[in-house]
């Protein structure tokens, strides 16, 4: 009998395309981006903020260019399309909701929000995930989008980088504060909402 073949130590690693190293790149910076927001916490430095918004920049960066050499090299994989997944939503769901709620928002009702806007994004990938072979058509190319792709997020990222230069953080947040029922909300946290709420729709965005 033939001894069954034994995995090669790091053999996942040697499955890797070249692509892929730069999706995991994409997910180490919005990694970077979170522990940011969260030293910024700790210390006050309003720098870790800008740090935070930079790195989800930089992760859109990688993402843009993830695709690009995926089709350059015409190496994709259904391992490849998962990993960009994960890392889109650390990096564009998990990390502006933590950039939100450091710059502020920290009510009962806004972290809700924030949740729900992970949520959203965490369904929308999922979803074009299911059904990206059929929106090709046939083609290698998704022709369009349903909901806003989630790295749309990074508008939401830049609106607390501008609010951080203004010193519209915590206290002095923009719009102010209401309260309900003991509860404090900040409705600036409702364009997280909408951002969500857009992800989730039926409306058809071309892909570019």
């Amino acid at each position: 009998m033939t001894p069954p073949k034994l995995n090669k130590p790091f053999s996942m690693i040697r499955e890797f395309h070249l692509a892929d190293w730069f999706t995991l790149a994409n997910a180490v910076c919005g990694t970077g981006a979170m522990f940011s927001m969260m030293t910024y916490l700790q210390t006050g430095d309003i720098m870790h903020v800008y740090f935070a918004c930079g790195l989800v920049l930089a992760a859109l960066v990688f993402d843009v260019l993830d695709g690009r050499i995926a089709r350059w090299r015409q190496k994709t994989s259904a391992m490849g399309r998962e990993l960009d997944s994960l890392a889109d939503i650390i990096s564009f769901g998990v990390a502006p909701a933590l950039i939100g709620y450091g710059c502020g928002m920290q009510g009962l009702y806004d972290r809700i929000v924030l949740t729900y806007f992970v949520a959203c994004g965490v369904s929308r990938l999922a979803r074009y995930n299911v059904t990206a072979e059929a929106l090709s058509a046939g083609a290698n190319k998704v022709k369009y989008f349903e909901g806003t792709p989630i790295p749309t997020s990074l508008l939401l990222v830049v609106l607390m980088s501008v609010a951080a230069s203004q010193g519209a953080l915590r206290e002095s947040l923009w719009f102010g504060q209401l309260v309900f029922g003991g509860y404090t909300l900040h409705p600036l946290v409702l364009l997280f909402a909408l951002s969500g709420s857009l992800m989730v729709s039926r409306i058809r965005f071309p892909k570019l």
